[in-house]
C-alpha cells in the first residue's frame, strides 16, 4: 500500500492544474485480466487517472496514479493508458507530468505488466528531447518505475512519504532501512537522481508549476517567454561579492530574481539552473567557490575545480538546454580538476563528456569568466575555442594555463634564481600570459566588463543572438 496519507490523485491533478481545467480521458477502462480472482476486484480507471490541462495557461497532460486502486500497480490496462497519454502529448507537442504512488508491477498480470512497462519506456525514449517529462514522486516509486523517473528531464519528492528505489533497501546486502534508507527523498536529493525536495505536496505541486512557467512545450515551438518588467539595463552593483556562490549572483542576474535550481543536492561545487534575462529562459552553468547558508554565511568551501560528478551533472545539463533551445550561460572559474585517486578514475571521461556537450549544442552560448580560467578546464567550462558565441571577462580575471607563479617555477626550474629574480618573472609572465587583456587582443574574449554591467552585457548578447542557427556535420548522433 501507498505511505502516503494525504491527497488522493484527483486532489494532486486539481492542486497541480489552473482551476478546473482537468479533462480526463479514458476514465472508464479498467483491468482486462481474469487471473487470481481479478473479476472480483473492482479497479476504478485501472489504478491510473489521465488527462490534460493547463498550467498558467498553457497545455500540458497528466497521469495521477491512485494508490486507493490495488496500491495503484502497475497492469497492462495502466500502462495502455500511460502510453496513450504520450502518443496525445507528442501529436500536440506539449509536457507529460506524471503524479507517482505505486506498488509497482501486477503480480497477477505478470507478462501484459512487463510488456506496459517497455511500452512506456519505448514513449518515454522517443518523447526524450522532443517534449519537457517530469515525474513527481508522492508514494512509492519502487523498480521498474525508479527507471521511468530517471527517463524523465525533471524530478520531485515530497521529502517523507515518497521512495524511490530500484532495490529495497532491506534487499541489499549489509544494509536496513534504519541504517540507510535508500529509498528515502535525502537519499537520492544527494546522489543528484531527484531536483528538488519539498516538505509536503502543497511545496513540490507549487515548484512544478514554477518550473513549467520557464519551460517551452516541445522543441519546436518555445512559448516560454515572457514579457520582462525588470529593468534591462538595471546595473548589478553587489554581483562581484557574489560570485563565490554563483546561486546569488544568478538571481541578481536574473528578471525579478528569479532561480531555478536543479539537481542542487548533487555537486554542489557546479551549479545548474535556469533563469530569465529579457523574458528570455537561459539555462545556467557555474562553478561555485562556496556555499553560502540562508543567514549567509559560509557553510561549505569548494576548490575551483572539476570534478566527475560536477561535470556529468552540467553535461546533462547542457544537453537538456540544447534539446529544447534553450540558450546557455556560463559562470567559469576554474583552475583545473580535482586531484584524488577517485577523481583520477574518471575525470577525463566526465571532462570529455561536458566537453562535447558544450560543443555539440547549437543553442547560443555565452560565457562570462569570473575570476581564473586556468588551462584545459577552462575550455571545457563553454569556450571560444570549442564553440561559445561570446565571451566576457569581468575585470581583473585571469585566463591563461596555470597561476604566474607556478609557471615561472616550472620554466625556471633548475636554475640559480634567487626569490625577487622568479617573482619578477612571474609577474612579467601574468602580464603577458595571465590576463584577460593579452586573451582579449587575441580574440579570445570579446569584452572585459565591471561586475555592476553584467546583466546589461548578457541580456544584449542573447538578443543579438535570438535567431542564432547553426548546423552540424551529418551522422546519427555522436558516441561520447
Amino acid at each position: 500500500m501507498s505511505s502516503t496519507a494525504q491527497m488522493s490523485a484527483k486532489q494532486r491533478i486539481a492542486a497541480l492544474l489552473d482551476d478546473n481545467s482537468f479533462v480526463e480521458v479514458g476514465a472508464l477502462i479498467t483491468k482486462r485480466s481474469t487471473d487470481f480472482n481479478l473479476t472480483q476486484k473492482e479497479v476504478p480507471a485501472d489504478g491510473v487517472i489521465t488527462g490534460y490541462g493547463l498550467i498558467d495557461g498553457r497545455l500540458v497532460y497528466v497521469y495521477s496514479q491512485d494508490a486507493s486502486a490495488m496500491s495503484g500497480s502497475v497492469g497492462e490496462m495502466h500502462a495502455k493508458k500511460i502510453v496513450r497519454l504520450y502518443e496525445l502529448a507528442l501529436k500536440v507537442g506539449a509536457p507529460v507530468i506524471g503524479l507517482v504512488d505505486c506498488a509497482g508491477l501486477r503480480l497477477q498480470e505478470a507478462t501484459d505488466a512487463l510488456a506496459g512497462f517497455g511500452e512506456i519506456y519505448r514513449q518515454q525514449t522517443d518523447a526524450s528531447g522532443v517534449i519537457p517529462q517530469i515525474t513527481v514522486i508522492f508514494g512509492h516509486c519502487g523498480g521498474g518505475l525508479a527507471v521511468s523517473a530517471s527517463l524523465s528531464d525533471f524530478v520531485f519528492m515530497e521529502e517523507t512519504s515518497a521512495k524511490l528505489f530500484v532495490n529495497s533497501p532491506n534487499a541489499l546486502e549489509g544494509n536496513y532501512t534504519d541504517k540507510c534508507d535508500t529509498g528515502a527523498a535525502k537519499f537520492h536529493y544527494e546522489a543528484g537522481n531527484v531536483d528538488y525536495v519539498g516538505e509536503d505536496e502543497d511545496s513540490v505541486l507549487g515548484k512544478v508549476r514554477e518550473l513549467m512557467s520557464v519551460l517551452p512545450s516541445n522543441n519546436e515551438d518555445n512559448d516560454s517567454y515572457e514579457e520582462c518588467d525588470d529593468d534591462l539595463n538595471r546595473l548589478t552593483g553587489s554581483f562581484v561579492s557574489e560570485i563565490a556562490d554563483p546561486v546569488q549572483a544568478l538571481t541578481d542576474l536574473s528578471d525579478q530574481g528569479f532561480f531555478f535550481e536543479a539537481k542542487s543536492g548533487l555537486a554542489k561545487e557546479m551549479v545548474t539552473g535556469l533563469i530569465r534575462l529579457n523574458g528570455m529562459t537561459v539555462g545556467a552553468v557555474a562553478n561555485r567557490k562556496e556555499l553560502l547558508s540562508e543567514d549567509g554565511r559560509v557553510s561549505e568551501t569548494f576548490g575551483t575545480v572539476l570534478t566527475c560528478a560536477g561535470c556529468y551533472k552540467a553535461e546533462r545539463f547542457v544537453r537538456f538546454c540544447d534539446a529544447f533551445g534553450i540558450p546557455v550561460l556560463t559562470l567559469t572559474n576554474v583552475t583545473g580538476y580535482k586531484a584524488t585517486v577517485s577523481e583520477e578514475k574518471g575525470i577525463a571521461n566526465a571532462a570529455a563528456r561536458l566537453t562535447a556537450a558544450f560543443a555539440q549544442a547549437t543553442v547560443p552560448k555565452v560565457n562570462l569568466i569570473l575570476e581564473k580560467a586556468y588551462g584545459s578546464a577552462y575550455i571545457t567550462m563553454n569556450s571560444k575555442h570549442i564553440g561559445a558565441d561570446m565571451v566576457f571577462a569581468l575585470e581583473g580575471a585571469e585566463v591563461g594555463m596555470m597561476d604566474a607563479k607556478l609557471a615561472a617555477q616550472i620554466m625556471y626550474a633548475g636554475e640559480s634564481t634567487d626569490a625577487s629574480v622568479l617573482n619578477e618573472k612571474a609577474e612579467e609572465y601574468r602580464k603577458l600570459q595571465v590576463n584577460a587583456e593579452s586573451a582579449a587582443k587575441r580574440g579570445y574574449i570579446d569584452a572585459i566588463i565591471a561586475g555592476e554591467s553584467a546583466r546589461k552585457h548578457l541580456i544584449y548578447a542573447f538578443d543579438m543572438l535570438f535567431t542564432k542557427r547553426e548546423s552540424r556535420p551529418a551522422k546519427k548522433h555522436g558516441t561520447v
